[in-house]
């Protein structure tokens, strides 16, 4: 990832045709499967792979682009993120579903890079059509597992801020489990951010966003940006998705939680 970035060629026009399962693409050079091999791994996971109906453009966007702005997560190496953003801040964003929000809070901040992470390949192909199509260098887009990334592939605090939107709420009592927003998930995202970063949550699961308040609120390294505590108001720079509207129509209450990084004291 240590190429130069370079600016793709234009798409030829495809019909947004979905291809079934079985007969999906397997994009040489794309991204793989599972590129870290995780089911070696024994961990409670908070996501589950999903690389089904790809229509036929975002099949040809991952062909095409991933060499240039996409990378696996192995966690055989480390990655420069100053050289892969050409010096930009970087914001890392786990789960950002079709990219809609993603690309367009990066054409809205081109001073900012966005390390856009997921395992959903529509999503991956989706957004880096935008991308492209929106001319928007500051957008990288990594396939795998979150945890291994911050572990095992960033160098301690190099990010400046980190964003968690309308995570996989595991709504069983019994997968609770599974939630990323644990003790354990922001020990670790502490250490790869910098003192004053902001950590970006979203929710629309009320007794999801009770968990996290909880949990961002008992945690040393963080400390919450609303004056008194509590949830913030959705900032201006947190586009309004279809998706989040629908559910705002049908009554869902979104909350919003912002929390600093605490530096280091001594």
């Amino acid at each position: 990832m240590s190429e130069p970035l370079r600016t793709p060629e234009e798409p030829t026009p495809a019909t947004p045709r979905v291809l079934p399962r079985d007969k999906a693409p397997r994009f040489p050079g794309g991204p793989a499967a599972d590129p870290a091999g995780s089911h070696h791994e024994r961990r409670i996971r908070s996501f589950q792979p999903r690389r089904s109906r790809v229509t036929t453009g975002q099949g040809e966007y991952l062909e095409r682009l991933w060499p240039v702005w996409g990378f696996d997560i192995d966690g055989l190496r480390k990655i420069d993120l100053g050289e892969m953003f050409d010096g930009l801040p970087v914001v890392l964003e786990i789960g950002f579903g079709m990219g809609e929000a993603t690309a367009q809070m990066a054409a809205d901040d081109p001073a900012t890079g966005i390390l856009a992470v997921d395992v959903h390949t529509p999503g991956q192909g989706n957004l880096l059509g935008l991308a492209e199509r929106g001319g928007m260098s500051n957008i990288r887009v990594a396939n795998g597992d979150a945890i291994i990334l911050l572990r095992e592939m960033l160098e301690p605090e190099v990010l400046d801020g980190l964003r968690v939107y309308f995570p996989d709420p595991w709504p069983k009592a019994r997968h609770h489990k599974r939630r990323l927003i644990q003790p354990e998930f922001l020990s670790l995202a502490a250490t790869r951010m910098k003192p004053g970063a902001v950590l970006h949550c979203a929710t629309d699961w009320e007794d999801y966003a009770e968990q996290m308040l909880e949990v961002l609120d008992a945690h040393p390294d963080f400390e919450n940006t609303v004056e008194g505590g509590g949830y913030a108001p959705r900032p201006a720079f947190r586009p309004l998705t279809r998706f989040e509207g629908q559910g705002l129509d049908k009554g869902h209450v979104v909350h919003d939680l912002l929390f600093r990084r605490v530096g280091h004291s001594g």
